[in-house]
């Protein structure tokens, strides 16, 4: 059986240095995903999400290891953050947040597998979120990133460092943030957690 290893492959884009910023270029790629607004922190439509999510996605990996004889690991959350006048964007406004929870699928998953797939859990589980997952092909092209150690809610400098390194490299801030969660946060104590913060940029 072939195995599979997503983030090994894309190396790139899902690692990053806490050290300093570097430009990537983002393709294409196809993912599971579910729109809210709201404080994560006390959202249950936010819960919903990431419930519906990762149930529908570890679904799917054990659909295409029987079926397509590829073995993968279900790749790591991700979230798109923005509100409603983006120029006025901060990580602190939590309240003010709407939000994309994502996670990326490999090629050997079709839109069908994730049809048949939701129907597996809608059987199992009454997911609210079910109802509001889609499956699409999301693109962000040149962007920056950088990874932050620590709790969410100490991401602001981090974030800080992210803006002066587009800025200062001549280009501006495009489309919304990003953040790519590499641990669990129920089992990984809040100081070691690993998020990859990605912003899309232009060239001014």
């Amino acid at each position: 059986m072939k195995k599979v290893d997503c983030k090994k492959e894309l190396k790139n884009l899902y690692s990053a240095s806490a050290r300093e910023a570097v430009a990537v270029d983002v393709p294409a790629m196809n993912f599971l995903m579910v729109n809210g607004e709201g404080d994560p922190n006390t959202s249950e439509q936010y819960k919903q999400a990431i419930e519906a999510l990762f149930s529908v996605s570890y679904t799917l990996k054990f659909m295409v290891k029987k079926s397509k004889a590829a073995d993968y690991a279900v790749m790591p959350l991700e979230g798109l953050w923005w509100i409603e006048d983006n120029t006025k964007f901060s990580v602190d406004r939590k309240e003010k947040l709407r939000w994309t929870s994502m996670i990326m699928q490999p090629k050997y998953v079709s839109s069908d597998d994730v049809k048949a797939a939701i129907e597996q859990v809608r059987k199992k589980k009454n997911l609210i979120a079910l109802s509001k997952l889609r499956f699409e092909s999301f693109y962000e092209g040149p962007s920056a990133q950088i990874l932050h150690i620590g709790p969410y809610s100490a991401e602001k400098p981090t974030v800080a460092k992210l803006h002066v390194f587009i800025q200062s490299s001549g280009r501006s801030l495009r489309g919304k943030h990003h953040e790519i969660y590499l641990n669990d946060p129920t089992r990984t104590a809040s100081e070691k957690l690993k998020t990859i913060l990605r912003q899309p940029m232009n060239d001014t």
